[in-house]
């Protein structure tokens, strides 16, 4: 029966004490430092994604995501006229992304803060060039393997470059 009371006793005690320390007031207990010095989701994502910036004011990247959008439907133009042979039509998407002294000029504007974009960049517009010298010619295979020289330039841009949202441009 001693030994009921006493280990009551214990019980008791150590529930009060408990009780008592859960109405220690948050204000005391001091917040973890780390917690002001987490990084931002943004920020995590860019230390993990080790592509190199192409430094662009919002309405530059928001103009290159665009032409990036017209070339990926003149890609998907592309591979639904040469699927029925329509060679005028292959060449005519093609076209769309093949280059110009306006396309050069753009892509040198972009890519003056990121070594290497802009002849990546136009390299892309000269593979789209041989689309539609395939086409003219109505040689489907070669049509398909400049298609695909065309497809490796983009993903070799995006393996590269990522857009770095900047307030201004270096002079």
């Amino acid at each position: 029966m001693k030994t009921l009371r006493t280990l009551l006793a214990v019980t008791l005690c150590l529930a009060c004490r408990a009780r008592e320390e859960s109405r220690v007031s948050p204000e005391k207990t001091p917040a973890p430092a780390v917690a002001a010095t987490k990084p931002s989701p943004s920020e995590v994502l860019d230390q993990l994604d080790r592509r190199r910036p192409l430094p662009l004011l919002p309405m530059m990247a928001q103009h290159q995501k665009q032409n990036m959008r017209e070339h990926l439907e003149a890609v998907q133009a592309v591979v639904a006229a040469a699927a029925v042979n329509d060679f005028a039509k292959v060449a005519l998407a093609a076209d769309r992304m093949g280059f110009s002294e306006t396309m050069g000029r753009m892509c040198e504007h972009m890519g003056a803060g990121a070594p290497g974009f802009t002849e990546q960049a136009i390299a892309f517009h000269h593979t789209a060039d041989e689309i539609s010298t395939a086409a003219k010619q109505k040689d489907g295979p070669g049509v398909l393997g400049a298609l695909s020289k065309t497809l490796t330039a983009c993903t070799s841009c995006h393996e590269t470059f990522k857009q770095q949202l900047v307030a201004s441009l270096p002079e």
